[in-house]
């Protein structure tokens, strides 16, 4: 059994809270937003089974949005760590919530996350925020590492490839695809196109493997 099997049942019990829910940003496991100007940000970040490296995660957490929320599969019988008096103690003092998930996939709310006040880390929150705005849809599955993420940039850039695998195009014919054609075009980060010209770009091999491999 894998974590990214939590990502599912958790997405559907931030949803039920107003949020909405993203996956593998910035590092974390589910980012969750709510409407609101700023936005209320919350964390979750999930594990088969709750342990000191998943607290350890979400005291990172803390400082880059408003609930951190730990989630885990309970123990079938009964004697798990969330049934620790210390443990329940412990994650209740740092201000985390816990969130245990049953058999049948069914979201238990532990304990309510409190809102103690860390060193916030605005710059960090930031760049959670944005990235969970520009990603189109919710393409990655939360608990997964072993393969690379569907992120914003890595959309827009394979959006850019897409337009160019009918020919060669000038950066500003893009620039309707997504405003950051030029930057993503000239930085060229993952080798998918090809300067032929002056602001001029073609798709390269590795542009149409990629457009190939993400199914675009």
């Amino acid at each position: 059994m894998l974590e990214t099997s939590l990502y599912r049942p958790v997405k559907a019990f931030l949803e039920s809270l107003g949020f909405t829910v993203k996956g593998e940003i910035g590092g974390c496991d589910i980012v969750g937003l709510l409407p609101d100007e700023p936005p209320v940000v919350v964390i979750c970040e999930l594990k088969l089974q709750f342990n000191l490296e998943l607290v350890l995660q979400g005291v990172d957490r803390l400082a880059a949005c408003d609930e951190v929320w730990l989630a885990a599969r309970m123990s079938s019988r009964g004697n798990g760590r969330e049934k620790d008096v210390r443990f329940r103690s412990l994650c209740r003092r740092l201000g985390l919530g816990l969130l245990g998930i049953a058999a049948n996939d069914q979201v238990h709310v532990l304990i309510s996350p409190a809102s103690p006040s860390p060193r916030r880390d605005p710059k960090r929150r930031a760049r959670l925020v944005d990235e969970h705005r520009r990603r189109q849809g919710d393409p990655a599955v939360g608990g997964g590492s072993r393969r690379p993420i569907m992120t914003a940039y890595r959309q827009e850039a394979l959006a850019c490839a897409s337009a160019l695998s009918t020919g060669a195009k000038r950066t500003k014919d893009l620039r309707e695809i997504t405003p950051r054609a030029a930057t993503i075009l000239r930085r060229n980060v993952y080798g998918w196109f090809v300067r032929t010209g002056r602001g001029v770009y073609d798709l390269s091999a590795a542009g149409r493997d990629a457009l190939e491999r993400w199914s675009i």
